[in-house]
């Protein structure tokens, strides 16, 4: 009997820190994108002229406002 709560511990353990570290990561990851973004204003700028568009300072705000939307 009492190998059966051992075990229930265990598995209790397990699960609860589990949890707990998946939402200390998505904490942790949240943060880090805030202060490092994949995607900054030069980028996209860069990225539109390779497109062979001339980007305005308007589209490149509107493309940042879409991204951080979605962050």
């Amino acid at each position: 009997m009492a190998i059966v709560f051992d075990i229930l511990k265990i598995l209790g353990g397990l699960i609860v820190g589990g949890i707990a570290g998946f939402f200390i990561a998505r904490t942790y990851m949240k943060k880090y994108l805030q202060k490092n973004p994949p995607i900054n204003e030069q980028m996209i700028r860069a990225m539109m002229m390779q497109m062979g568009r001339t980007p305005s300072q308007k589209q490149v705000n509107q493309v940042m406002k879409n991204m951080n939307k979605y962050m």
